[in-house]
């Protein structure tokens, strides 16, 4: 496998031949041959960050009829890329550093957005350098802090309650509609307490990021902040990591630990790990959106 530039991001996912994508002449979405649990494939398929990439974070809980979270990660994919300078008319230099834009960002949100928040303040900080922008946020339900955040923030927001389509794949093929309307380079589930499905895998497959209240792979699932506390350890954290169909299984792009306590509940620790889960967030998005990346195996790497 290649080195990659800051233009160029890589997926690990089992790919064929990259396709045109119908929408620009310059861009190219991935073909994706029984992507899913256990694909297990290493051929790179590339993307890029600043000409559209995507990334999720934060846990998709929905509560089912018995009363017992389901939980799964919410996967998204690419917009058109940008070309390759190999690729360009007469070898045109392509975006640097210095010169690409930033990163387009759609968060997709069902609360108080706290995550988002941190996104929205590190791009709109001209010193920090964060490389990418806020440019939508959506929702599952109205009337939330989310949305006020964004609007307060003059970013433009839509709304689809599952409860106004006839069924749930109508309401999913609407959310994957308003979603790519916007360009994406990268897609974060901040909190968004909705699971996806087929039409939104499938347009958005294979670049994102989900974000997990432990040290994975220890205490995965809906519970991770109890199953620490329960099981006595003394340091936990929080993790950032590609998502898969498999809950919690993706490779890991960053993690910070968190001590734990003698007096602490779930409610405090929680709290804690929610507080540095912020910042790694924003670390993370931001270094993938200015300089790319690539995943071989399990293994993450960003130059």
């Amino acid at each position: 496998m290649r080195g990659v530039g800051p233009s160029s991001v890589w997926s690990h996912l089992s790919v064929g031949p990259a396709r045109r994508d119908s929408r620009g002449a310059g861009g190219f979405r991935p073909y994706l041959p029984g992507a899913g649990p256990g694909h297990g494939g290493t051929q790179p398929c590339r993307y890029r960050c600043g000409g559209p990439a995507v990334a999720v974070a934060g846990a998709l809980r929905e509560q089912d009829p018995g009363g017992e979270d389901s939980r799964k990660d919410l996967v998204v994919a690419s917009a058109p890329a940008a070309p390759d300078a190999a690729d360009s008319p007469e070898g045109a230099a392509q975006p640097g550093a210095g010169s690409r834009p930033p990163a387009r960002l759609v968060v997709l949100v069902s609360g108080s957005g706290s995550n988002l928040q941190a996104l929205l303040d590190a791009a709109a900080d001209p010193g920090s350098g964060f490389g990418a922008e806020v440019v939508a946020v959506g929702a599952d339900r109205g009337g939330i802090e989310g949305l006020r955040r964004a609007e307060r923030a003059g970013v433009p927001t839509f709304v689809h309650r599952l409860r106004d389509y006839p069924s749930r794949p109508d309401w999913d093929r609407a959310l994957t509609g308003s979603v790519a309307a916007h360009r994406p380079d990268l897609v974060v589930s901040a909190g968004f307490m909705k699971i996806v499905g087929a039409s939104f895998m499938a347009a958005f497959a294979g670049r994102f990021i989900n974000t997990h209240p432990a040290l994975l792979p220890s205490f995965p699932g809906a519970h991770g902040v109890r199953d620490a506390l329960a099981h006595g350890v003394k340091v936990t954290g929080c993790t950032v990591h590609f998502a898969e169909a498999e809950v919690d299984s993706g490779p890991i792009i960053a993690q910070r630990a968190v001590e734990v306590r003698d007096d602490d509940d779930e409610d405090t620790l929680h709290r804690r790990i929610k507080e540095v889960e912020r910042g790694l967030l924003v670390d993370a998005v931001g270094r993938l959106a200015r300089d790319g990346y690539r995943v071989e195996g399990r293994k993450v790497y960003i130059p």
